[in-house]
């Protein structure tokens, strides 16, 4: 019952609602006590003969009356509690997505995306039910059943009364028992559920690899074997729950057979008419009701329990990268300065970065080369406060990175990562992700400086085609080059591209290049890549190796040295030459 104290936040805020529902719900209670007692007082007229016509239509009128009150009244008490059960996972979806939108990379690493998406539906709708079905039961089988007892006992005999509730501990023990068994055991069947959705997310976002390597059959057999556990875990559950409505059964046939004995005893003393009696014995039917929620309620407040345990967790994770108390609220603009002594990323043992330090100018292009795991994405990572805990200072402007808010920091920056991310929306709104309001001549006007503008027109739908499995397949140097028209929209203060160029030919590369260096004379400008064709023009390239910068100065400076950069160079530059001979002979 621990969950409902958990909830009483929520309750406090949809209080009007829930007192009025609960309100409804009592009258409810009472009004449902009428019709057995109009039975019996018919029942018992009957017996004497003073039954009459106008007499029946009355108490027949009575029951047409309490009926229809009671059908507004439910009406009503569901709105106003199931109602406001759907403004809680509503409320906990949003704490769910603003936690999980504040966290950083890290902490994806840390845990599944099928997981998390079981957190934010099937633990929500277990947390749902209980401050829906939850509060029902609670408060209907404690309202109806109080109610149905006092008028058994005030009404009718308190006696029988008595005598009828001697087996209902029984219900108080077993339930108790079993609400443990079904935590424990729902708590299982959950984890298990969470395990499935990520194998369920995994196979689908891998489906192109599993086909490619011929492993559908092995994926399949992994499947099943995942959703067996859940079945089974399930089935542990459900045995559980299947005890509490024999219990209960057995406990109600108990009380009545007890009601029916000692019942007809008063009645052969006099103490009680056979009215009586059938009233009686129908109350103890009613209050078979409230016995079974009881049942209900130890099955609903455990999963929301469980469900609501595994919700905190993830809401009770602080956020590694925050905005201090007192952050700057503006964009950074003008030079950076880059000093880090030392940087290990979470859960490494060595260092991604040793003293590397570098300083860029306004409106200049830095080019980061190296070979893959050298350190180039640790050095934009730290830019982008994806990741801190490091030792040094990195400047943006006037001030710190970390002095800024993040999100003035990261208006700031276009960055173009390896991994190139495209939502199933159109080209239009896949380029105007950042600016939903520009205009298409906006958007044409970044898509021509990526050179994808031709490539999108020439499709039937042109920028209202559709991407992803409902609309167009791109290749590799497409999504790039719209990453990249993403950034360029935005017109950042600060360019990074993460090797964005990888996947385009060499006569494109040179293209965006060359938009780049008219377009953004007065913007800086990041790029990381293996083909130093693409960093040839820039203003600074450092070469990183090992977390630490070797070599640093343009490409003629580089060049001279003829260190591990000219060295690059020879073998791209005669990679290119075996290239055009091969195409040569080819043709």
């Amino acid at each position: 019952m621990k969950v409902f104290f958990k909830l009483a936040w929520f309750f406090k805020e949809r209080k009007r609602q829930y007192i009025i529902g609960l309100f409804m719900l009592t009258l409810v209670a009472i009004l449902q006590l009428i019709p057995p007692k109009v039975i019996g007082f018919t029942i018992d007229e009957i017996g004497d003969g003073s039954l009459t016509k106008a007499g029946l239509f009355k108490w027949l009128g009575i029951i047409v009356i309490v009926a229809i009150l009671m059908y507004i009244l439910r009406y009503y008490w569901r709105q106003m509690i199931f109602g406001s059960s759907n403004f809680l996972a509503r409320s906990l979806r949003q704490k769910l997505h603003r936690h999980f939108t504040q966290m950083s990379p890290s902490y994806y690493q840390k845990h599944r995306v099928g997981d998390l998406m079981a957190h934010a539906t099937n633990d929500i709708s277990a947390v749902q039910q209980t401050a829906g079905g939850g509060v029902l039961t609670l408060f209907d089988s404690v309202t109806t059943g109080g109610f149905v007892i006092l008028a058994m006992a005030i009404t009718i005999d308190w006696r029988l009364t008595v005598i009828a509730l001697i087996p209902m501990p029984l219900v108080a023990l077993s339930t108790s028992y079993y609400g443990k068994l079904l935590h424990e055991r729902f708590r299982h069947a959950q984890s298990a559920f969470s395990d499935l959705n990520d194998k369920t997310q995994e196979s689908i976002s891998g489906v192109k690899v599993l086909k490619t390597f011929g492993q559908q059959s092995q994926d399949v057999d992994d499947f099943t074997r995942l959703s067996d556990e859940v079945v089974d875990k399930n089935l542990q559950v459900a045995k559980v729950d299947s005890l509490f409505d024999p219990t209960i059964s057995f406990v109600v046939g108990l009380s009545f057979l007890l009601s029916l004995g000692f019942g007809t005893k008063f009645i052969l003393e006099g103490a009680m008419t056979v009215g009586d009696l059938i009233t009686f014995t129908t109350y103890l039917s009613i209050l078979v009701w409230p016995m079974l929620a009881i049942g209900m309620l130890f099955n609903i407040v455990e999963r929301g329990s469980v469900s609501y345990d595994r919700i905190e967790k993830l809401l009770n994770t602080p956020i590694e990268i925050d905005d201090k108390p007192d952050a700057i609220a503006e964009m950074p603009s003008g030079d950076i300065q880059f000093n880090v002594k030392n940087f290990i990323f979470p859960g490494d043992m060595e260092p991604s970065l040793r003293n590397v330090q570098f300083e860029l100018k306004r409106g200049e292009t830095l080019g980061i080369v190296g070979k893959t795991g050298a350190g180039k994405t640790a050095i934009l990572k730290l830019l982008l406060r994806e990741f801190e805990g490091y030792e040094g200072a990195i400047q943006f402007g006037k001030y710190p990175i970390d002095d800024y808010q993040k999100v003035k920091l990261r208006e700031a920056i276009g960055y173009v990562p390896q991994d190139h991310f495209l939502f199933s929306a159109s080209l239009y709104s896949n380029i105007a992700f950042a600016n939903p309001e520009a205009t298409i001549d906006e958007v044409r006007a970044a898509a021509k400086l990526a050179n994808i503008d031709e490539d999108i027109l020439s499709f039937t739908d042109g920028y209202k085609t559709l991407v992803g499995e409902r609309g167009v397949s791109l290749s590799g140097g497409q999504k790039q080059r719209i990453s990249i028209a993403r950034a360029l929209l935005m017109k950042p203060e600060l360019l990074i591209l993460d090797d964005s160029l990888s996947a385009v030919d060499a006569r494109t590369e040179e293209a965006i290049l060359h938009a780049l260096k008219e377009e953004r004379k007065e913007a800086t400008t990041i790029i990381t890549s293996h083909r130093l064709s693409a960093i040839q023009q820039a203003h600074v390239i450092i070469v990183i190796d090992d977390g630490t910068i070797i070599e640093k100065g343009t490409h003629d400076e580089l060049m001279a040295l003829e260190g591990s950069y000219y060295e690059m160079y020879q073998l791209q530059q005669l990679e290119q030459l075996v290239e055009q001979g091969g195409d040569s002979h080819g043709e």
